[in-house]
């Protein structure tokens, strides 16, 4: 027997997962991802409450405060994005300064953990888990910097990559669905939209319960297959659109290379007809080339 197809993460962000009695799922992903227990204390605002998802510049689909006061963005990006680094740099110090008050100083400043789900190809690698962090190491001696007595005590951190913006990118399309631990079959949920029964990772469970398309009402459940509809047209018009690049790219390839190979034969030409002693003149009538380029020859 098939596992049951579950609803897409995105759209769970959107519209489930918001509901404090839906935190479970989303705290068991976090759990799995960060390595250590994770309780969301609220969900903060963000993009992804405007109507129109084409009008927003800045694409986090959710924003949640943990029981630490830092804050966590989750996307999911299904769009080909060659400056998404910037854009989630962006997001990040966005996010910095908007939840600092004028009359606050920067030990209040929050830590923010960005966590990206992409389907799409970012950058190279062989991996399908990447975590970015900030580090000061030493030019001398290679060792990695503290923060001394009294910060620890301000912060509760030992280390300044602990104060700093952190990143995940998860690239599902590169999962080669092969469950190896609790976070890989995470990874396999948000692939494959199925969770099999032999799936013991936090969350999973009540995102079997919560996920299952069976359990929307008749208006959610259009408004979901909807969005389906829409997310395959946006990927099959980018497909178009990368197979006409590409083609386009080719006819121009190939237009460069007949011109490049014709301007060597006329070079060629050109330097056998000035070695038999022909004249500039007979040289530049057969050839089309300048009397600069004749001499140069």
């Amino acid at each position: 027997m098939n596992p049951r197809r579950l609803i897409s993460f995105d759209w769970a962000l959107k519209r489930l997962l918001r509901s404090k009695a839906n935190y479970e799922v989303l705290e068991g992903f976090l759990c799995e991802l960060l390595k250590q227990d994770i309780r969301i204390l609220e969900i903060l605002e963000s993009e992804s409450s405007w109507a129109n998802a084409r009008d927003r510049s800045n694409r986090v689909d959710l924003k949640v405060r943990n029981q630490d006061r830092e804050i966590l963005l989750i996307e999911v990006q299904y769009e080909r994005e060659f400056d998404f680094l910037r854009r989630i740099l962006f997001s990040t110090a966005k996010t910095l300064t908007e939840h600092l008050t004028a009359s606050e100083h920067y030990a209040r400043i929050s830590k923010v953990i960005s966590i990206n789900i992409l389907y799409f190809d970012l950058g190279q690698g062989k991996d399908y888990i990447y975590h970015g962090r900030t580090q000061f190491l030493g030019v001398h001696y290679h060792d990695a910097l503290w923060l001394n007595d009294k910060q620890q005590k301000l912060f509760g951190k030992h280390y300044p990559h602990e104060l700093y913006p952190e990143y995940y990118l998860l690239k599902i399309n590169q999962f080669d669905d092969i469950a190896r631990d609790s976070l890989d079959e995470w990874v396999y949920f948000l692939k494959n939209e199925e969770i099999k029964e032999k799936f013991q990772a936090k969350g999973l469970r009540k995102a079997k319960e919560v996920l299952d398309i069976m359990n929307l009402g008749e208006e959610e459940r259009s408004a979901y297959e909807w969005h389906v509809e829409e997310m395959r047209y946006q990927v099959s018009m980018y497909h178009s659109s990368f197979m006409d690049g590409q083609m386009e790219g080719e006819k121009k390839g190939i237009r460069r290379g007949m011109e490049k190979g014709m301007e060597k034969s006329r070079m060629e030409m050109a330097r056998i007809m000035k070695q038999a002693g022909e004249l500039k003149e007979k040289i530049m009538h057969y050839t089309q080339l300048t009397p600069e380029e004749v001499e140069a020859l």
